[in-house]
């Protein structure tokens, strides 16, 4: 099974080209802190309230995605979600390469290499496409139905929504018809709440200084 940010980042992925979506790299840096954080919880090593974060067991995964976070949490102080995302945020570089190496080794995905004027960049495929193609047909599964979503389910629509994934997710779809359905299913989750806070909190000063006048 694949971990939360191995799944955000496939969602992340346009078939098209080959490339993720556009966003400020701090969005997505916080998305994969989200994700990190909520596999903990789900591996019953960490747990929240509206007011802090609580260290439930400190004993180690076995996952290198997860275990640094956990070892991070254990040695600090106790504060909330928001804190706990925004701290291990400062890590989403790392966490990201060590996600693309874990897709690339399970084959998962294929790195290609592309030149455009001497310059080289980086494009990545999806290999069969099964893993890509499971995920999004169990969120479109959730988003179109009454029925009550598993954690799972729960934790990848409150990432794929914090970091503005579903107008890729839902290129055939009203996305109008369905924001009450994400919106709802979004407040069953802490953590995710707290990521979709910081990340708005981030669009929102990236917007302040886009502003005519204001220094860089």
């Amino acid at each position: 099974m694949l971990r939360f940010s191995e799944e955000i980042l496939l969602l992340q992925l346009r078939d098209e080209d080959g490339r993720f979506v556009d966003a400020p790299s701090a969005v997505l840096d916080h998305a994969l802190a989200g994700s990190v954080l909520m596999d903990l919880a789900l591996e019953n090593r960490i747990d929240t309230d509206p007011d802090n974060l609580i260290l439930v067991d400190s004993t180690p995964v076995g996952d290198t995605l997860l275990d640094p976070t956990l070892a991070r949490i254990a040695s600090g102080e106790q504060s909330d979600a928001r804190y706990w995302v925004e701290q291990t945020a400062r890590q989403a570089g790392e966490i990201r390469q060590a996600v693309l190496s874990r897709l690339i080794e399970r084959g998962v995905l294929v790195r290609l290499q592309n030149r455009f004027r001497g310059f080289r960049s980086q494009r990545y495929q999806v290999v069969g496409g099964k893993a890509e193609s499971e995920v999004k047909l169990r969120i479109m599964g959730i988003l179109l139905s009454d029925e009550i979503p598993d954690p799972r389910d729960v934790v990848i629509i409150c990432l794929a929504n914090a970091c503005g994934v579903f107008d890729e997710v839902l290129p055939g779809y009203n996305l109008k018809a369905v924001s009450a359905r994400i919106e709802q299913i979004r407040k069953l989750d802490l953590i995710g709440q707290a990521t979709f806070r910081a990340i708005q909190d981030i669009e929102k000063w990236l917007a302040g200084s886009r502003k005519p006048g204001r220094a860089s």
